[in-house]
């Protein structure tokens, strides 16, 4: 087939290369000629494992183009996925803005029947008013598909060849059966591609994240009480995540989540219900949580140490929002780092991808100290404090951490480390829901 992906982000360079990867012949859209010309010559803008194999491979089979001319991208393809960007406004709702200039550029430039797919995370009825901006420009017949991206970053291309399954929201079953043709190389397996109206699809995607957002807060508010009552998280954990009623995946307690989708899709969620009349109070909840959870290691650092940190440098360990990612959007090391500076830290940062997004986020300060080595920035620190759970940080020479530091002190927000080991090492040691020792 002959596709067209307006906006190559994180979501749409990743479903770009992975529909050429099955053999489609796809052109990539994006009105930054710096960013294409650079995707031209195999540098990508993102970090995603395996992303920057499939660009290069497809775009020397010539299955993978970039271009910044939507009217020929338009007109050559069959099907058209809008995947540009939907930041969070002011109010929390999602901005439509950029999705809705690309439906009007569509209706301009088509030249005959189109399916036209919302791959953007976008709220309930955005599927109507794409279909109602094309109308006004074209008498060409079209069809609006919602088709929600599950993607994990760190996992994309995984996630993508190989799907849990596939969500697809159709008025017709003409669009219904193009869809599955499309998706057909991607589930082989049997896992579903799930057909549904418009609606329900777009409602979907909300839904799933605010979901598994729920299962990350419900887990940090318990880790807070088995601190209180003396209890291991990591112990309740398995106890309840073996329920097959429930399950062991979102229920890792730490620091709070962050990333480009759940704190942007809950409030989205949230604000729908707000537009209909109905309050979501898990929801609300679910972010109130998150938004208390990001501040718990400074808390335990100031009970520690007490208020004024003037003093003290601390080394940070991870800033993404999660592994295998460099993204830092509302990722808890910028709270954390702004909280601490805040009271008068010093402080040196290390990630294996996001140094260079961190400090696009954050900027320069006369106390923070950008490291490209995890163990430089332990010098002389008072304490570590872990915020990413990156592979390389799990299993370190503590001989050398222990003497690169002033003190052999940790604050763990991510519980990666066994709190009886670290005793047995002379380490102080504080994690989430867990006793704390030496402390």
């Amino acid at each position: 087939m002959k596709i067209a992906v307006i906006g190559t982000g994180y979501v749409g360079l990743v479903a770009g290369a992975c529909f050429a990867e099955t053999g489609n012949d796809v052109c990539c859209v994006d009105i930054d000629e710096k960013k294409i010309e650079g995707l031209r010559n195999g540098i990508i803008p993102i970090y995603e494992p395996g992303l920057e194999t499939l660009v290069i491979k497809n775009g020397e089979k010539g299955r993978l183009q970039f271009s910044t001319e939507l009217k020929s991208s338009v007109e050559e393809a069959e099907i058209i996925f809008i995947a540009v960007g939907t930041p969070q406004d002011e109010d929390g709702s999602a901005d439509l803005r950029h999705v809705l200039g690309v439906a009007e550029g569509i209706g301009k430039y088509m030249n005959g029947p189109k399916i036209i797919v919302d791959k953007s995370t976008v709220p309930v009825g955005t599927a109507a008013k794409v279909t109602s901006v094309i109308k006004e420009h074209t008498d060409h017949e079209f069809e609006v598909v919602s088709n929600p991206e599950f993607l994990k970053e760190g996992a994309a291309i995984d996630d993508f060849l190989k799907p849990d399954r596939v969500v697809v929201g159709v008025s017709s079953e003409k669009a219904a059966r193009i869809m599955k043709k499309l998706y057909a190389p991607f589930v082989r397996t049997n896992n579903p591609i799930i057909i549904m109206d418009v609606v329900s699809a777009e409602m979907t995607k909300y839904a799933a994240n605010s979901m598994l957002a729920t299962r990350v807060s419900f887990m940090n508010e318990v880790a807070l009480l088995c601190e209180r009552v003396g209890a291991d998280v990591s112990d309740v954990r398995v106890g309840i995540g073996t329920d097959s009623r429930i399950g062991m995946p979102f229920l890792f307690p730490g620091i709070g989540y962050g990333g480009s989708c759940f704190p942007k899709d809950v409030q989205a969620f949230i604000k729908t219900g707000e537009e209909h009349g109905l309050e979501l109070k898990i929801a609300r909840a679910v972010e109130d949580v998150n938004a208390r959870q990001k501040q718990v290691i400074v808390e335990k650092i100031v009970s520690f140490y007490g208020k004024d940190l003037s003093s003290k440098k601390f080394a940070i360990w991870g800033l993404a929002f999660k592994p295998r990612t460099d993204d830092v959007r509302e990722a808890p090391a910028i709270v954390i780092c702004k909280e601490l500076l805040d009271r008068g830290a010093t402080l040196a940062v290390h990630d294996p991808e996001a140094l260079g997004t961190f400090h696009e986020a954050f900027g320069d300060h006369e106390r923070l100290r950008y490291e490209e080595s995890n163990f430089t920035a332990l010098e002389d620190a008072d304490a570590l404090i872990l915020c990413t759970e990156w592979s390389s940080y799990r299993q370190p020479n503590f001989a050398k951490v222990k003497e690169l530091m002033k003190a052999p002190v940790i604050f763990d927000g991510r519980n990666i480390f066994d709190p009886a080991e670290m005793a047995d090492m002379g380490f102080a040691y504080a994690a989430i829901g867990r006793s704390s020792v030496g402390m």
